[in-house]
């Protein structure tokens, strides 16, 4: 059952690491709906109106690079799975691919206040003098994030312990 679950996991970060990259593209090509649908999302009171086309873009940009904070982890998570689904628990690989999802996972954790602070920046430029904003914000979902991270870096050190032993009990039989 563990195998199959960790192959469901990595054809999982496979299929999100091949769809996004083209919807980012996508959105690139089609900057209105991009727009459109960070309008709807982003529950800032931004004079909308006022944004130009080059704000959206640099958002846009921004965007991209915020996210790929996630899929360079998710590279990572893919590869341990992988392993594991063909039975390769115990080895430095995983534990390497694990602890490098977990500093990315712990990363992008942090960039969220910061990536929604220079957004509001960003997109409230244009306003009138005294009406451009800062949204600085560090929620329980970030912590959480930061606590999962945590416990993937503890579960990384375990794989190498686990590798140093399963090579010993080897060395007896």
């Amino acid at each position: 059952m563990t195998q199959l679950f960790s192959r469901l996991i990595a054809l999982g970060c496979m299929a999100i690491l091949i769809t996004v990259p083209f919807i980012a593209l996508y959105f690139l090509i089609n900057i209105d709906l991009f727009a459109t649908m960070t309008r709807s999302h982003l529950g800032l009171p931004i004079q909308w109106q006022t944004v130009s086309e080059i704000q959206w873009y640099s958002l846009w940009l921004l965007t991209v690079f915020y996210i790929a904070i996630g899929l360079a982890g998710l590279y990572f998570l893919r590869r341990a799975f992988s392993n594991f689904a063909k039975g390769q628990l115990f080895n430095h690989s995983n534990s390497r691919d694990l602890r490098l999802f977990s500093i990315l996972l712990f990363a992008q954790a942090l960039a969220k206040p910061l990536y929604f602070s220079i957004s509001s920046v960003l997109l409230s430029m244009n306003h009138p003098s005294g009406q451009k904003m800062l949204s600085v914000s560090f929620g329980s979902d970030e912590v959480k994030v930061i606590a999962l991270a945590m416990i993937l870096w503890v579960m990384s050190d375990l794989l190498v312990r686990g590798c140093k032993l399963e090579s010993e009990n080897k060395q007896f039989i």
